[in-house]
């Protein structure tokens, strides 16, 4: 008599903590954000399901998950420990994004597009990690409280796919609500890496938040990720100053003395 060996079920998700992982990091990539604009639209998980690594499924909360569209400045990347590049590591980026969760419960961020503004970074990124990253012409602009982010597509495409988000910065938020800590607290990616599906881990503070109105948002990014384009206004809008951010592997603890 024989019998099927069944495949092991998956691990209930890690809480949801605004506060960074605790475990040591070996940094592979420093960089700071400033300036996020934060844009979420509830989807169907079955709807984005697909689109996802294998061996992970969509995260949700109360049993939607959501489509993101970040926009901000990246600021000085740096590797292996190395100082920040001032220039080709200093650009504006949106990216569009998904939730995941895979069967170690880990929770984390698949990213549909990343368009940038240096081409330099988008040809390493695209080489070397496989992300998604589209070079495209872009600009951030602040006037006083009002903040105006734009891309247009140049390569590989669809060309010309665009976004231009305006956003009015509000009030500080003390105590962001679950939703929100689940949207932005957000401590990996997850992404698909020479046939396997790869776990990066990152660190930073816990987001400073700022309750945002939306002035304006004229986009096709997330059409052009593969999505349903977004139906109605955002279901949240929010917007932070940035964070320094590390990405790395989490370093093995050392033999006890």
């Amino acid at each position: 008599m024989s019998f099927a060996a069944r495949a092991p079920e998956p691990v209930p998700p890690e809480p949801v903590s605004p506060d960074p992982p605790a475990a040591p990091m070996r940094p592979l990539l420093t960089q700071s954000w400033l300036d996020l604009a934060f844009l979420h639209w509830a989807v169907e998980p079955a709807d984005v399901a697909p689109l996802l690594p294998e061996g992970t499924v969509p995260d949700a909360f109360e049993g939607v998950t959501y489509v993101g569209l970040v926009a901000f400045r990246m600021h000085r990347v740096g590797w292996l420990g190395l100082p920040g590049i001032p220039y080709l590591g200093s650009f504006p980026e949106t990216n569009v994004r998904l939730y995941s969760v895979d069967g170690r419960g880990r929770r984390g961020v698949v990213f549909r597009s990343l368009d940038a503004s240096r081409l330099i970074p988008v040809l390493v990124a695209r080489a070397a990690v496989r992300l998604p990253y589209v070079w495209a012409r872009m600009g951030v602009e602040r006037a006083e409280d009002t903040l105006t982010y734009t891309s247009t597509r140049r390569w590989p495409g669809p060309r010309g796919a665009r976004s231009r988000i305006v956003l009015r910065v509000g009030e500080v938020i003390g105590e962001p609500s679950p939703l929100e800590h689940f949207l932005t607290a957000r401590w990996a990616l997850h992404t698909s890496l020479f046939g396997q599906t790869a776990y990066l881990p990152n660190v930073h503070p816990r987001w400073p938040l700022h309750r945002a109105a939306l002035v304006e948002c004229d986009e096709d990014l997330v059409a052009a990720g593969g999505l349903p384009a977004p139906v109605g206004e955002p279901v949240s809008v929010l917007y932070s100053p940035g964070v320094p951010v590390r990405f790395g592997r989490q370093a093995r603890p050392g033999p006890e003395a």
